[in-house]
């Protein structure tokens, strides 16, 4: 049951992204304006989470609102599946997530995300992204939005702990911004090449993190505050080795 229902939501998943082809072209022929385009795309995200609500059966909730700043901030999730990659879009509105490359590459889907605009990089080239990381983080915060990191650097699996890659440390030290840690358990019901299953995914939000502490400081905080949520949900702690310079994807 759990497979069918998954083909069933990947033919609406297909189906809903379709529709999108329309105000695809009339925003294009209207100059792609950013704010319509980025009411599309949650949209968009709020049509794929009420397909897997009623046809996988997988829902979320929202644990710690309250820890959310005010003012822009930078967002730092663990990454275990593509749930919260579109989720976020309707959690945090107006969030610029940190993205690779290959999602533009998406029918439909990558031209709104491009133009929502997200922060696309190629992490091929690493130097190079880092920079363009850096310079449209700081444009979005300029309009008033948020930066949203996985700073794991791929989809970790449910029972592994947190390790991120580096780019995240120098983000947040460029950028000199609050950090808002975030813990989700969406891997226990999007495995990643197995069957979405029914369940609730959990979206919680940690105390936020003041701008100014050291590199070592940023890091460890982070990822610990992140673990002992895992840990909560079962998952096995191990010994953390030191990460590469590296730059995230979702």
């Amino acid at each position: 049951m759990p497979r069918l229902r998954s083909v069933t939501f990947n033919l609406y998943w297909a189906a809903w992204t379709a529709l999108f082809l329309v105000p695809l072209v009339v925003l294009a022929l209207c100059g792609s304006p950013e704010r319509p385009i980025r009411a599309a795309t949650r949209l968009w995200a709020r049509g794929i989470l009420y397909g897997l609500r009623r046809i996988v059966g997988l829902t979320y909730v929202e644990e710690g609102r309250e820890h959310i700043p005010s003012e822009p901030c930078l967002i730092v999730a663990n990454h275990q599946s593509a749930w919260e990659t579109l989720a976020f879009l309707v959690l945090i509105p107006d969030v610029a997530i940190v993205a690779k490359r290959e999602l533009v590459a998406i029918p439909v889907v990558g031209w709104f995300l491009k133009r929502s605009p997200m922060i696309i990089i190629d992490r091929a080239n690493g130097s190079q992204a880092l920079r363009t990381m850096i310079d449209q983080s700081r444009e979005a915060i300029a309009q008033g939005r948020s930066v949203l990191m996985f700073p794991e650097g791929t989809r970790g699996e449910i029972g592994e702990p947190v390790q991120f890659k580096r780019g995240v440390e120098l983000l947040y030290a460029r950028l000199g911004l609050p950090v808002l840690p975030v813990a989700v358990n969406s891997g226990l019901y999007w495995p990643s090449g197995g069957a979405k299953r029914p369940g609730k995914v959990i979206v919680r939000y940690l105390d936020a993190l003041a701008p100014g502490l050291s590199s070592a400081g940023f890091m460890s905080a982070t990822q610990d505050a992140i673990d002992r949520e895992l840990d909560r949900w079962r998952v096995a702690p191990r010994i953390r080795p030191v990460a590469d310079v590296g730059l995230p994807t979702s």
